[in-house]
């Protein structure tokens, strides 16, 4: 099972992501943003406060998107290094 590891939001409301097999990725996030619990979101903000939660990303107000999602969603990021990534903390 495919779990997210590590996260980066980015200005243009894409997600970089690392997850546990060690694959680099980004997601974007803009075609979810006005869906419900999404809208909140648009605000750069609010989607830059991203953390790692439950092997997924989790926003301040309990947001988030399945891990699986995630993955089979995103584009393979090749050549970039998980500089700045937040990791999940104890």
């Amino acid at each position: 099972m495919k779990k997210v590891v590590a996260v980066r939001a980015n200005k243009d409301f894409t997600l970089d992501l690392q997850f546990n097999d060690g694959s680099l990725r980004r997601f974007d996030a803009t075609p979810y943003l006005n869906y419900g619990v999404f809208t909140e979101l648009k605000d750069i903000h609010y989607f830059q406060q991203v953390r790692i939660a439950f092997g997924t990303v989790q926003w301040p107000h309990e947001q988030d998107i399945s891990p699986e999602t995630l993955y089979l969603e995103s584009e393979p990021l090749n050549g970039v290094k998980p500089d700045g990534f937040v990791q999940e903390t104890a």
